[in-house]
């Protein structure tokens, strides 16, 4: 499990730490850290240009100490100061003592100085920045032409929650010490971010105060539902499907294909796209409905392609097992009636179902992703999947954390893709996984399995439910060990 923690929780740990050890030794840890990254990513690092971007404060502080390990190794390194009044004393001692060079970021052959490095170290802003970067720091950061590495995380990004209010720094790689910070896992912010690096530093930070999560592969497989000698289709889990109308029958085929692909050990199907869904899926358990008398589920997946349609919502939303939500689903059902469901809910938005939830724009969704997915989940009473750039997951109880999947791609920006993701999840659902982990495990292998039908090539939703069994494998067979 990748974990993540906010700035408060950061700084209390570090200065935890800092009252135990010698001063200035969590500062070296890190620099050390960072100055070894800085080296794997140049290569060679005798001979090599190093511009450093330094703020005020310890951000500063660690790029100036990281910069003295790399000139005293041959680079040439030059430190431009934003503040040259504040910046940290130690670091600027320590790394004109290895030979390098401090200037005023304002002197006129700055700019050029950045252009021609080969890496310019992000020390503007740590973690406790708020808002964008200043003109001449956005200025410096835009003239990067080499590798750009981030102190913690690019400057101008909100450490807490993946904002990005203004100019911001782009890195190639972001060194990050003690614990992932939730704006790094989170877009917009993570696309500044670039490739991660963790560098233990020592902080002591009890499970209880992560923020966010985000499963690994050996996470997803521990979670992953696999028949045993004594299963039936029954014990496996049945998942009742609600969805598709005259004008989109497709949406309940794709459905039905995720629930199938996904592991459920039947499909009921209740809807007026019986004809398509058997064509497709001949085992596929099909009922006139209503969804009361379409026999025994452990789930229902309820909205894909419904239309206008409520003839089986009252059924799905009164039954006393977890039930999905999508799609026309989100429009139909009554925020209070799902909130006074005592059998757990699902809600798998995109982020303009979600601003239509919120009484608010697309816009501000995307960019307060994190928040979004948490007020969500708290005013529904539900387990809330965020569709997106990065697939969110929040519970309701506020005081857990949420979690994040890193398995996203592009390539699922598809018509249809959302319909087998809802089927997918409902199957884990049926198969009795947490809404939390189920929802999360249904974001995993649904990237993965997009990951595997793209290949670098445009795809259909399909290719996705059909590449489904791959992702399956990669996680059961361990293929990322």
């Amino acid at each position: 499990m990748r974990l993540a923690h906010d700035v408060e929780t950061v700084r209390s740990a570090e200065r935890a730490l800092m009252a135990r050890l010698p001063e200035g030794a969590l500062m070296q840890r890190a620099a050390a850290g960072l100055a070894t990254a800085c080296a794997g990513l140049l290569g060679k690092v005798y001979g090599a240009r190093v511009a450093l971007l330094v703020g005020s404060g310890d951000n500063g502080g660690d790029a100036l100490y990281a910069g003295a390990r790399l000139a005293r190794r041959g680079a040439g390194v030059t430190a431009l100061l934003l503040s040259p009044e504040r910046a940290h004393p130690g670091g600027l001692a320590a790394l004109r003592a290895a030979g390098g060079t401090v200037l005023d970021a304002q002197t006129e052959h700055a700019t050029e100085l950045v252009g021609r490095a080969d890496l310019v170290v992000d020390g503007i802003v740590g973690i406790g920045g708020k808002g964008g970067l200043r003109p001449r720091a956005a200025e410096l950061a835009a003239a990067a032409r080499g590798t750009v590495v981030a102190v913690d995380l690019p400057s101008g990004v909100d450490a807490a929650t993946g904002e990005v209010r203004g100019e911001a720094v782009r890195a190639d790689a972001t060194v990050t010490f003690g614990t992932y910070k939730p704006g790094l896992l989170v877009d917009p912010a993570r696309e500044y971010a670039g490739a991660l690096r963790l560098v233990d530093i020592g902080l002591e930070l009890a499970p209880a105060d992560t923020g966010l999560e985000a499963l690994q592969y050996a996470d997803v497989a521990a979670l992953l539902p696999r028949p045993t000698g004594e299963s039936d289709k029954y014990r496996r889990g049945v998942v009742g499907i609600v969805a598709g109308s005259a004008r989109y029958p497709g949406a309940a085929v794709l459905a039905v294909a995720g629930a199938l692909h996904g592991g459920a050990g039947a499909v009921r199907y209740v809807g007026p796209a019986a004809d398509a869904v058997l064509a497709r899926f001949p085992e596929t358990l099909v009922s006139a409905g209503p969804p009361a008398k379409a026999g025994r589920v452990q789930a229902w997946v309820l909205g894909p392609g419904l239309g206008d349609d409520t003839s089986g919502l009252h059924d799905v939303l009164a039954s006393d097992v977890p039930v999905l939500i999508d799609a026309d689903g989100l429009r139909l059902a009554d925020p209070a009636t799902v909130r006074e469901r005592t059998a757990p809910t699902v809600l798998t938005p995109h982020a303009g179902e979600a601003a239509a939830l919120l009484g608010v724009t697309r816009d501000a969704v995307e960019a307060e992703r994190l928040s979004s997915v948490r007020e969500l989940a708290a005013r529904y009473a539900a387990t809330v999947l965020l569709k997106g750039s990065t697939t969110l997951v929040a519970p309701p109880d506020e005081t857990r954390p949420a979690r994040v999947n890193p398995t996203g791609t592009p390539w699922l920006a598809t018509a249809g893709s959302g319909d087998v993701l809802s089927g997918l999840t409902g199957s884990l659902l049926a198969a009795g996984l947490a809404p939390l982990d189920a929802a999360s495990v249904g974001a995993h292998l649904h990237g993965l399995a997009a990951r595997h039908a793209a290949d670098g090539a445009p795809i259909s939703a399909q290719d996705v439910a059909g590449a489904l069994r791959s992702a399956w494998q990669d996680v059961t067979e361990n293929r990322f060990a």
